[in-house]
């Protein structure tokens, strides 16, 4: 079974992460072309940690209040100007990215997977799926039966009701196999930041948290664990820290 470095990077800017996943993402396919690991990924504590049992890292992490826009996402689903953005204490990034634009922020669980899929034995579609197999038994452990929609990627509460909303976004990049960005689970996510987007690009569906579904507070390290377990289990990796 491929391993897989789990790093829980607790509160931490967008665009620090950003960096920290680039350089993680960056020593694993100069490894499977061969090239040496670059001092940046060194200082991050890659080194020679990228062995032939290991599939790679996964990130967790809260962001403070930022969205982000994927390559092929619209710029008009942004719904406020990049200075009423400074006003609420938000940011805004254009990123690699698939998928439209999003909000990452306190109460929220990112998961960035940076993984060999090659390594794990499987495909992109495939890997996608199962990472919203793995959302979806996060909220089956919490009594709430979620799905997806088709033609439209994370998970939703209600799919196929008139009232469908999302619990967890996905948007993935990949190069080589290498996959990096990855999830953002609505734990007890302030569900107002969302009012300023088309979330995901979509004017006729909504967004959720667990902590709405389920009408009380939730532990959000409680959740972080079920996911890392989940993950582990969906992907067929060994998750340690």
């Amino acid at each position: 079974m491929m391993e897989v470095e789990y790093r829980d990077l607790g509160r931490m800017g967008y665009e620090e992460c950003w960096a920290l996943q680039r350089s993680l993402f960056d020593a694993l396919l100069g490894s499977k072309r061969g090239v040496a690991t670059t001092d940046e990924a060194a200082h991050q504590g890659v080194g020679e940690a990228i062995g032939a049992g290991k599939a790679g890292w996964l990130l967790l992490v809260e962001h403070n209040p930022v969205y982000t826009l994927g390559k092929s996402g619209k710029e008009s689903n942004m719904l406020i100007s990049e200075e009423y953005l400074r006003s609420i204490g938000a940011e805004f990034f254009r990123i690699d990215r698939g998928g439209d634009v999003t909000f990452h922020g306190p109460g929220q669980i990112v998961g960035y997977p940076i993984l060999d899929l090659e390594k794990v034995g499987i495909g992109l579609r495939e890997y996608i799926d199962l990472i919203e197999e793995a959302m979806i038994g996060v909220c089956r452990l919490w009594g709430i039966e979620a799905g997806r929609i088709s033609g439209a990627s994370g998970v939703w509460i209600d799919p196929e009701g008139p009232r469908a909303r999302k619990i967890c976004a996905i948007g993935v990049r990949s190069s080589r196999y290498v996959t990096m960005h990855g999830f953002a689970f609505n734990v007890a996510t302030d569900m107002r930041y969302f009012s300023h987007i088309n979330p995901c690009g979509f004017v006729d569906k909504g967004v959720t948290s667990l902590e709405k579904e389920l009408g009380h507070a939730v532990d959000i390290a409680v959740v972080r664990e079920q996911l890392v377990e989940q993950l582990s289990e969906k992907l067929n990796v060994k998750i340690y820290k």
